[in-house]
């Protein structure tokens, strides 16, 4: 005999409110599907890294309304480009992309995120926090799932999004292959005087190494570098030297303050199953790479819009769906860190290599098709 709807305390419990969770419990708030969301952090505790919207993200993300939302406070980027110091090997363009969103939207996740709950808020949900799953046990009707604040909740379905570290992945022994790369990346956000373009992001090639200088909205920019001892907290000196050494020499940029910093290290790893019976995996939890290419919270937000669909498939009975959900994603994602692998690794090849990399890199720019398959997985127009 089946259950009524009163012995569940929600169809579906979400765990973590970055842009995946908050994704997915806003298209399923439009489905009419009950969601539960929780999150670890005190609200304004996030310390964002994602800065980058791209086309095929913006496309799906219509049906929630949010994307004039984010358009209207983010900063159109028309060109992605590989220099070495000054002279441009790989310009990509993405003004000719048959797209509503013929751009790179730079936008700080935190922008993103207040955006995705301000909709959600609009449609009666909310976020609880803080509060942070303990433990779950699951039978073949539903999950209990036993949280910090001393409840337990029943739930028919469980949703991971709770990123790298994610205690849904690990309390539903889904493994989560891959590994790190050796160098430690830095990150920073910035104001600057001098030459860097607030219309482009811009991946620099050195001898010294790799660094990206991103605008962003209120002539901020964001830069990122390998390092092989980043600070715990750059400061301007720090990423000054680090730009005089590896970006633009010709009218060099000045470093006028550092508004926030941090290092990290990269993994580079996807979940070995996205579905654990009814516990189900989105965002960071899934996968994580280098942020080359700037695809991770696009791809979390892509998985969030197809499990919304999947859910609501199964909770109208269709048994397939939720299995149809891994078997696409997945190999997405496997693409996208094999994308940001490559981008990585071809930053930070030996110094030896690095001028046959870069006369490569420049014999195959001057190929138009070369710069359109580009474009397209950049943008994320061929996940379509």
């Amino acid at each position: 005999m089946p259950e009524t709807p009163f012995q569940y305390d929600a169809d579906v419990l979400i765990v973590g409110a970055g842009p995946a969770g908050l994704t997915l419990a806003t298209a399923l708030a439009l489905r009419g599907i009950p969601a539960l969301v929780i999150d670890r952090q005190a609200a304004g505790e996030n310390t964002s890294r994602a800065a980058v919207v791209h086309a095929r993200t913006l496309e799906v993300l219509e049906p929630l309304q949010v994307s004039a939302r984010l358009v209207a406070r983010g900063l159109q980027a028309q060109r992605f480009t590989i220099r070495d110091r000054d002279r441009v090997l790989v310009p990509i363009g993405f003004e000719r992309l048959p797209t509503r969103y013929p751009f790179t939207l730079m936008v700080s996740q935190a922008v993103t995120e207040q955006v995705l709950l301000d909709r959600l808020t609009e449609l009666g949900g909310r976020v609880q926090r803080p509060c942070e799953l303990l433990d779950l046990a699951q039978d073949e009707r539903g999950v209990s799932a036993r949280l910090s604040d001393g409840r337990t909740l029943r739930t028919r379905y469980v949703v991971g999004a709770d990123g790298m570290h994610s205690t849904v992945r690990e309390r539903a022994r889904i493994g989560f292959s891959g590994g790190s790369y050796d160098e430690s990346f830095v990150l920073a956000d910035v104001r600057a005087e001098g030459e860097l373009p607030h219309d482009e992001v811009i991946l620099y090639f050195s001898p010294a190494g790799m660094v990206v200088a991103a605008p962003l909205p209120g002539g901020v920019h964001r830069i990122v570098a390998t390092v092989d001892q980043a600070p715990e907290r750059p400061d301007a000196g720090f990423v000054q030297a680090l730009l005089d050494a590896r970006g633009p020499q010709a009218r060099r940029a000045r470093i006028t303050e550092v508004l926030w910093g941090s290092r990290f290290r990269v993994h580079h790893r996807v979940a070995d199953a996205y579905r654990a019976g009814r516990v189900l995996l989105a965002g960071d939890a899934a996968h994580v790479h280098s942020p080359a290419g700037g695809q991770g919270m696009n791809a979390g937000i892509l998985d969030a819009m197809a499990l919304a669909e999947a859910l609501q498939r199964a909770l109208r009975g269709d048994r397939g769906a939720l299995e149809a959900y891994g078997g696409q994603r997945r190999p997405a994602a496997q693409e996208v860190v094999a994308l940001a692998d490559r981008l990585t690794r071809l930053a930070t090849v030996p110094r030896a290599l690095r001028p046959l990399r870069n006369g490569l890199l420049r014999l195959l720019a001057r190929l138009p098709a070369v710069r359109r398959t580009l474009a397209w997985r950049l943008s994320g127009l061929v996940y379509r």
